[in-house]
């Protein structure tokens, strides 16, 4: 067991250094180094994190972290990815949003890298999708890229639409693509996966932002628009979006995984 924590130790170190030296997706891009203290704390929560996904026995888990304080809209989480067993070393498949811009593209990270990202709290959460689930999602995570990229779009909204085309946020990729994982031979586009998505009873979070909210999300940050929304539901305050706590509600409720697991770094 001392030679296994201390080969995570190794990997997370180099996915540390690796980490510094990339672009910062998902991040402002502010030039400014790390501290040695966030490193240190994310990596211990990937070392942790790790440990209890061997426990679990799991080979695919829907894997969330707290980046943003979302408390005043109720929720705890502000994204997620796929967390995979890759040769013995566990591996996040995600969408990232690129330095604040429009735009996102998707990344293939291990642990260590998708925690060291300015994180809010350092907590962990995950949900154990169904073994079938997971058969699926493994599949489509360990064969060619064009089964990941499939409903990918890269326009991307921090608060895009559900149910709607025009833009494309880290949770909401990943919903999509656990509908076509798991319906690979009927879903090809991004209106069937939502098709069953509401088939199972997914029931996306509804944020309640007024007029100057939008108005100063919209001027302010290039990664948030609101045209995407109806606009029956955008001049009521309803801004309908994919979050982690949503996801994590439905899954078990449609028998598509386990109640959700915390792991919190003390």
């Amino acid at each position: 067991m001392n030679a296994r924590r201390a080969a995570l130790r190794l990997a997370f170190a180099a996915a540390a250094a690796a980490t510094a030296l990339a672009a910062h997706a998902g991040r402002s891009c502010e030039a400014k180094p790390p501290r040695v203290e966030t490193i240190t704390r994310a990596m211990t929560l990937a070392e942790h994190t790790a440990q209890q996904l061997e426990a679990s026995g799991a080979d695919v888990v829907v894997l969330a972290r707290a980046g943003q304080d979302l408390g005043e809209y109720g929720l705890r989480y502000s994204h997620l990815g796929y967390a995979y067993r890759d040769n013995g070393v566990w591996r996040v498949v995600h969408k990232l949003n690129q330095c604040g811009t429009a735009h996102a593209a998707l990344y293939r990270q291990g642990l260590g890298e998708f925690f060291l990202d300015d994180l809010w709290r350092y907590e962990a959460a995950w949900v154990v999708p169904t073994p079938e689930v997971q058969a699926r999602l493994l599949a489509a995570l360990n064969e060619s890229p064009s089964r990941i990229v499939r409903l990918h779009i890269e326009p991307y909204s921090i608060v895009s639409y559900a149910w709607g085309r025009k833009y494309q946020q880290s949770n909401q990729w990943a919903v999509e693509t656990m509908a076509a994982a798991m319906e690979p031979a009927t879903i090809a586009n991004r209106a069937q996966a939502q098709a069953w998505m509401q088939f199972k009873g997914y029931e996306p979070t509804t944020l309640r932002l007024g007029p100057l909210t939008r108005l100063g999300g919209r001027v302010g940050s290039a990664n948030v628009a609101f045209d995407d929304h109806p606009n029956e539901k955008r001049f009521s305050d309803r801004i309908e979006t994919v979050t982690v706590d949503s996801v994590f509600a439905w899954m078990p409720r449609a028998g598509l995984g386990a109640a959700p697991v915390t792991l919190k770094l003390q």
